[in-house]
């Protein structure tokens, strides 16, 4: 029964209004997944920051990881554009 009535709230919502929903539903998770970076490894820049979420998201993906892994090494000051 609740389900039900969740699943008939959504269908109420206009494409805009879903469309804001999912948008609001993956900034909390960005910012959730980012809170565990934080917490797990302390306090870093922003860009860092950044680019640790998306390889935390994306990283099971080798052409994702290999980016992510590339754009951190840059923000790290491993290696030189």
């Amino acid at each position: 029964m609740i389900a039900a009535h969740h699943r008939a709230g959504i269908d109420r919502l206009t494409p805009r209004e879903k469309i804001a929903r999912s948008l609001a539903m993956f900034d909390w998770t960005r910012g959730f997944v980012a809170r565990q970076i934080v917490a797990e490894r302390g306090a870093m820049g922003p860009e860092q920051l950044r680019w640790e979420v998306a390889l935390r998201l994306y990283g099971a993906e080798p052409g994702a990881r290999r980016i992510i892994e590339r754009q951190l090494a840059k923000v790290r000051g491993d290696v030189s554009d």
